[in-house]
């Protein structure tokens, strides 16, 4: 299955030996031994390269989370301050949400192996269904995704910009798709009946550093915007719908393991984080 797995992610047989360190040749066998196996064909060729087939990506999805569930299941029996704690989680919070309180966690459990996966909202709750992920903080999760919020953290979407931008007529700075604030940017300026000329940005780094630099306004979280306001570089501009309330949510799998629970009894502590606390949902 990991092997599977590997192919499936670089959808290549030569990658997929390169990941794992062993023989093309080694990696061909076990897909043929595999599908041999399920009477099914899992991959096809496509060009130089290969393709999953329809029953390739089906049994690949299994393969994610029956591997991520092995994985819980080893770190689930030991002990929460020697566990394993892997956070997924959205950039902005990573960089204005969480550190802080990750960082307090370290110092509290210094034997707890942390791990943190920075990623596009759509892509760390794929990850948590697969249990490749322990915990997400994002926005909210989909429906039915059989994903649980634990608590959240009050928080708002503004629009900013350098002072003599009009947001209704410039550009608007947008995110990667994936991203819950793209999605909510679009929204808005459906809401407000506008067409305005758009400029992706992969990152919300990116797009802030834009926004200072007068390319257009921007979407963004106001957690992340305290400094250059203060500073009078931006300014939270004025439109019609906004601020959008948008909490930050900590969410797990049904099962969480010791670890987890442990960092979120540590988020949800004031005596402990501070101002960064999460409440309980």
């Amino acid at each position: 299955m990991e092997t599977f797995v590997a192919v499936a992610r670089r959808g290549s047989i030569r990658r997929a030996a390169a990941e794992l360190h062993v023989t093309e040749a080694a990696v061909s066998a076990a897909v043929a031994h595999i599908e041999k196996q399920l009477g099914a064909t899992l991959i096809a060729k496509s060009g130089r390269g290969i393709v999953l087939t329809e029953a390739g990506r089906i049994y690949a999805d299994y393969c994610r989370g029956i591997l991520g569930l092995m994985r819980e299941a080893q770190t689930a029996v030991r002990r929460a301050e020697t566990g394993r704690l892997r956070i997924g989680v959205v950039a902005t919070a990573g960089e204005y949400v969480l550190l802080r309180p990750l960082a307090a966690f370290r110092r509290r459990f210094p034997e707890i192996e942390l791990s943190l996966s920075v990623q596009p909202r759509d892509l760390l709750f794929l990850e948590l269904q697969h249990h490749e992920t322990d915990l997400v903080i994002a926005g909210r999760p989909p429906r039915d995704a059989g994903l649980v919020v634990r608590a959240r953290r009050p928080s708002c979407l503004v629009v900013v910009g350098v002072p003599e931008l009009d947001p209704m007529h410039t550009t608007w700075l947008l995110r990667g798709r994936g991203s819950g604030t793209r999605e909510a940017t679009v929204g808005l300026l459906d809401q407000l009946g506008i067409e305005p000329p758009t400029l992706t940005l992969g990152s919300h780094g990116a797009a802030l550093a834009a926004a200072r630099e007068g390319l257009g306004v921007t979407l963004i979280h106001s957690d992340a915007i305290s400094h250059e306001v203060g500073q009078g570089v931006l300014r939270v501009l004025p439109v019609p719908g906004t601020p959008l309330d948008r909490p930050w949510h900590a969410v797990t799998s049904r099962t969480p393991a010791p670890a987890t629970r442990l960092f979120l009894s540590h988020l949800l502590d004031p005596a402990e984080v501070g101002p960064d606390a999460f409440h309980a949902h």
